[in-house]
């Protein structure tokens, strides 16, 4: 089935398992760090705290990282930093458990786990054209490994709202802890044929240079990335606000919120889905249109939605919009990079999608406190319909000017 046909690789497939049930635990640990947060706390301004530390390593050390993954062995980093995440899991399990629910401790915990994610995420994404083993499969597996992500998405949190009413916070951190084991037994089964790296004798300093230069000089390249940069600033971060919308606006509970994260992920497969079917990447420019529209258009109805299944409904077109956008950009920049330089061209992908997130994180937990959540959503809604319009004024603009020097 075409749908399916980077599972054949046999690498691919054991990623593709070992990952699908680590990504649960994640997105268990993350909406019950969320809500347990808010329930200390009470404040908007924390969460927002919460998800800039948790994100901010990857703006400073996303570079860094495509460098080191340039220069080393990508599957012994992938090891390290799996071992690493489930350390950190581990122990803010152990925390929680024992009744220590410090805000400071959970804040220094999720510090770590954003340092961690900086190496990893870049690692794990310059090593996909390593796992499949036909190239033309590759977006493709971009593809299902966004479905499998957004599955989890849709599970995470669902069974998180099942365990935190019935069991309590522990629980879901002992579970993702847990969830780092097949994920550690799926890589050491892997038979790779990674790359051979030759010795660099340049300074990591000089291959960031090269880096920005290469990424700067390709005007595709350059605006892509300027766009994921303003998303992810001013439009992504309005998910830190979903926990004060389930619980004050419609008078939820843990599993009110577990559903509006259900919601976006339900959306993003639907997005994944029909990735994972393209057999031409020359639609993804338009595709990157299309998905900013959508995406800018659902929060401006998410805002003001009257009820809760109307705000479901909104939230689940923002995950379509946001999944759609994402991905193509990913694939664009994995497909199109020169090998050299596919590390440091993710590398500084992941840093203005992640890096720049907990910026705006902070950006719309300030401005909920000020104006309130709903015309907080509505301003981010406005952003992302003007920074499209921008984007698809820019490409006929290039478009033009390529048609003529040719």
């Amino acid at each position: 089935m075409a749908l399916f046909r980077s599972l054949k690789s046999r690498n691919f497939k054991l990623f593709f398992y070992g990952q699908s049930i680590s990504l649960v635990g994640t997105w268990m640990q993350k909406t019950a760090v969320s809500w347990l947060v808010y329930q200390l706390t009470g404040s908007a301004v924390l969460l927002g705290v919460v998800g800039f530390v948790s994100l901010i390593p990857s703006l400073f050390l996303s570079p860094y990282a495509g460098s080191l993954v340039d220069r080393h062995n990508r599957y012994h980093i992938l090891v390290i930093t799996q071992i690493a995440s489930m350390v950190q899991a581990g122990a803010l399990a152990g925390i929680i458990f024992f009744g220590f629910n410090n805000i400071l401790l959970i804040i220094l915990l999720s510090l770590i786990q954003g340092i961690i994610n900086a190496f990893d995420v870049t690692c794990r994404q310059s090593l996909m054209i390593e796992m499949v083993d036909k190239k033309e499969d590759l977006p493709n597996a971009i593809a299902l490994n966004s479905t499998m992500a957004n599955f989890a998405r849709i599970a995470g949190p669902a069974v998180a709202g099942i365990i935190l009413s019935a069991f309590g916070t522990d629980f879901c951190f002992i579970g993702n802890f847990l969830s780092y084991i097949p994920v550690l037994i799926c890589l050491f089964m892997m038979k790779l044929n990674v790359s051979i790296i030759e010795k660099s004798e340049k300074s990591i300093w000089t291959e960031l240079q090269e880096g920005f230069r290469y990424v700067s000089g390709d005007k595709d390249l350059s605006s892509l990335i300027i766009m994921i940069a303003i998303s992810s600033l001013f439009v992504i971060p309005f998910n830190t606000l979903m926990p004060i919308f389930a619980k004050d606006i419609f008078n939820g509970d843990a599993r009110t919120f577990s559903w509006f994260e259900s919601a976006a992920g339900l959306g993003s497969i639907v997005s994944a889905i029909y990735l994972a079917n393209l057999k031409n990447s020359n639609t993804l420019m338009k595709l990157i249109m299309i998905a900013g529209g959508v995406f800018g258009g659902s929060l401006l109805l998410l805002a003001y939605a009257p009820q809760l299944p109307v705000a479901l409904l909104f939230m689940t077109l923002t995950g379509v919009g946001m999944m759609a956008q994402t991905s193509a950009i990913n694939t664009y920049i994995q497909t199109h990079a020169i090998p050299e330089m596919r590390g440091r061209a993710i590398s500084y992908y992941v840093m203005a999608y992640q890096g720049i997130i907990p910026v705006g994180s902070l950006l719309i937990g300030w401005a909920a406190h000020a104006i309130g959540p709903r015309p907080a959503i509505f301003i981010e809604g406005l952003i992302a319909i003007t920074a499209t319009a921008a984007f698809v004024f820019y490409r006929s603009r290039h478009t033009q000017e390529k048609a003529v020097s040719i």
